[in-house]
């Protein structure tokens, strides 16, 4: 029997593209759409650097968790810190300016969904070499 059994596996796997099984909805070449996050719109995030943190040139990165509906508008009361940068004022800075971010909406198939997703804020001073924790 446990012959049996491996000589079919074996002419399975010899068949080559024959033994494909094709999902339901699949296209052909691997050309079905894939599911996109949504995309920032604005060209330059409209977060203000905390005055105190950007002279000592004290960097970091806050992970927000946002929630948009099906157009890419921020759902209000959505928004937390996923991840602290370690800073609160840099977490503050970067919650305030959140109403301010725009997006366009997450696709799945083509079709424009509300989504939860990450999205990170970054400080980064000009002047430094090197990030700070």
């Amino acid at each position: 029997m446990k012959r049996i059994i491996t000589l079919l596996a074996l002419a399975a796997c010899s068949q080559g593209d024959s033994g494909v099984v094709k999902l339901p909805g699949a296209q052909a070449g691997g050309d079905a759409p894939k599911d996109q996050p949504p995309v920032a719109l604005n060209p330059e995030p409209p977060v203000e650097y905390p005055p105190a943190l950007y002279d000592q040139g004290i960097e970091g990165t806050v992970l927000l968790r946002l929630f948009v509906d099906s157009t890419g508008a921020l759902v209000s009361d959505s928004t937390k810190i996923q991840e602290s940068s370690g800073y609160p004022a840099l977490d503050s800075a970067a919650l305030a300016a959140a109403p301010e971010l725009r997006f366009a909406p997450a696709r799945r198939s083509g079709v424009a969904i509300a989504s939860l997703f990450l999205q990170p804020i970054h400080f980064r001073h000009p002047g430094t070499r090197g990030p700070t924790p």
